[in-house]
């Protein structure tokens, strides 16, 4: 039984290494699970991956075990790869996780933002909202990255903000502007924000943040739902 190919469609860029090719992969085939396209329990042929991705099989293969390593799919010998089945509580532990680290980034950048990079953040947000308004999904995710990169940044917790993207990795972060209300909540969540960032009140900012994350989590989860992608706890 085969789960079905991959959201996205033709071939990967070109891209340098084999290592580096794999964890492109990896991600390609972890966002095709997270949003539904590759579901539990078909199995994942590593050959014909191979060819809808145009690349050889090796990578694919460098990249399934990854993704078995991380609990995603399951190799059965003789069989393949099996998609393990995707539950809610998975889809809310991660976004937990972010939540945490992201309140305690936003903490630190209470502190540490320049009133100038304030004011700049603010004009970005200003775009951003009116982006929503015009029911602009990729510039409405653009300006919140540039906002949530700023932030992050300016805490000056280099490892911790490494910690924070190797969650988002998880993230089907291409996907939200699919999701009813995503660009609303980054319009209106990140006003909490900006008032504890010019308060310079850290503990604000911190339950702001991780509020925000906490509610993109809660709309993709709603969404998955809606969409039949979400087991049953076991």
């Amino acid at each position: 039984m085969s789960a079905g190919p991959a959201p996205a469609a033709g071939r990967l860029p070109a891209m340098r290494g084999r290592h580096q090719l794999s964890e492109m992969v990896a991600a390609h085939v972890r966002e095709a699970i997270m949003i539904g396209a590759l579901r539990a329990p078909g199995y994942l042929r590593t050959e014909h991956l191979a060819a809808e991705l145009g690349i050889s099989a090796t990578p694919v293969r460098e990249a399934l075990m990854i993704l078995h390593s991380e609990g995603a799919v399951r190799w059965e010998p003789r069989r393949g790869f099996r998609v393990l089945p995707l539950t809610e509580r998975d889809v809310g532990d991660l976004f937990e996780v972010q939540a945490h680290i992201a309140g305690e980034l936003a903490a630190r950048a209470a502190t540490a933002l320049e009133s100038a990079e304030i004011e700049r953040l603010e004009r970005v947000q200003a775009r951003l909202e009116a982006a929503a308004r015009d029911r602009d999904a990729d510039l409405v995710d653009r300006l919140n990255h540039e906002i949530h990169r700023t932030i992050n940044r300016s805490s000056g917790s280099s490892r911790m903000t490494t910690l924070l993207a190797l969650t988002v990795h998880y993230v089907p972060l291409g996907f939200f502007g699919r999701i009813e209300g995503w660009a609303e909540a980054s319009a209106h969540d990140h006003s909490a924000v900006f008032d504890a960032l010019r308060a310079r009140d850290a503990e604000a900012a911190r339950a702001a943040m991780a509020g925000h994350i906490r509610h993109i989590g809660r709309l993709l989860i709603d969404h998955l739902r809606a969409e039949g992608v979400l087991a049953d706890a076991p």
